[in-house]
């Protein structure tokens, strides 16, 4: 059974467009796999964090991981910061990766842009990413598109690694495959679908978050950018919010996007629109309902001690040998 290991930022309540991209796999392949799903609360702190928010978005985030359908029967769930070897690793890791290597990061660039101060970690917090990943053998992680490169980052690290520090027949770090859905694997903005869909848009028209009321997201939908054509069909380049439309309603359907077009031919974007805030809807009020149920109990904090348990003895495995191979041990 393949190893599979991804994990989201509690940095605010995550968008469809963040399911779909990551956390819908997420339940998807706990079924077939060995599945370890981490809340990356290390990597929020790259920002600015007021504390008592971020104490709060981990518990939100890790809710909603199981009001989704991550099961912790078949899945480890856990929080970064309660396993210390991630912290640990990533000093080694941050330790062999040349400077160059962050600095063409895109994210690094497209965020530092945006702000007059940039803190170190920006720039250094692939190197954790790098270490997340490594430290639980993971053959597959299930990240969306933009993360390609921080992908491409931890394959050339674990490739230098093991020519560096094992033999040729026993390898002690194993090369990841980074996973995308087939299709939907890049939500984009409702209003402007060049730009990919973000929770931290100024607009609020621009993005369902998982936590809106299906009546507020049904709203979302309908003023959702298309075109003035009224043809239903699949085509981003020429048709980029119609194309957007339609991956949303093959995710939350679960029907190939040829099926959708069928169907929708000739019916013009209304009847479009309305149908998929159905399908909206539908995912959304029982999804919510768990969530809310699981904050109010102790249920939440008893599946992340756990998690953090069995998470450990595999991380503090992957950490000794590396400490080992690089002569920190003695």
């Amino acid at each position: 059974m393949k190893k599979i290991f991804s994990g989201v930022q509690p940095s605010g309540i995550p968008t469809i467009g963040n399911y779909v991209g990551a956390l819908k796999q997420f339940v998807d392949l706990q079924n077939d796999h060995d599945a370890i799903y981490c809340i990356m609360n290390q990597h929020a702190i790259t920002v600015p964090q007021d504390p008592e928010s971020l104490r709060e978005n981990t518990r939100r985030l890790a809710a909603l991981y199981l009001a989704l359908g991550v099961d912790p029967d078949q899945s480890t769930i856990f929080v970064q910061g309660d396993v210390a070897a991630h912290a640990k690793a990533g000093w080694l890791v941050q330790c062999l990766i040349p400077l160059g290597e962050l600095e063409r990061m895109t994210q690094f660039k497209d965020k530092s842009a945006k702000k007059q101060s940039v803190m170190s970690g920006l720039l250094t917090y692939p190197t954790l990413m790098v270490a997340d990943i490594i430290l639980y053998h993971a053959d597959l992680v299930p990240v969306g598109d933009d993360q390609k490169q921080h992908m491409e980052l931890t394959r050339n690290f674990v490739d230098r690694f093991n020519k560096r520090f094992a033999s040729k027949d026993q390898p002690i770090l194993t090369k990841p495959e980074h996973l995308t859905p087939k299709s939907g694997g890049r939500i984009m903005s409702l209003q402007d679908p060049s730009q990919k869909m973000s929770k931290s848009d100024d607009n609020q028209k621009a993005f369902i978050s998982l936590l809106d009321e299906p009546k507020k997201a049904a709203k979302k939908i309908k003023s959702a950018v298309t075109d003035s054509s009224g043809v239903i069909s699949y085509d981003p380049e020429e048709k980029p919010g119609v194309s957007n439309l339609l991956d949303i309603y093959s995710a939350f359907s679960n029907r190939s996007i040829d099926d959708l077009v069928t169907e929708y031919e000739g019916s013009g974007y209304g009847a479009f629109k309305g149908d998929l805030a159905e399908v909206m809807a539908d995912f959304l009020s029982p999804m919510q309902a768990r969530y809310y149920d699981l904050l109010e109990s102790d249920e939440l904090e008893d599946i992340l001690r756990e998690g953090a348990k069995k998470a450990e003895v595999i991380a503090n495995q992957t950490l000794a040998e590396m400490e080992d191979a690089m002569g920190l041990r003695y």
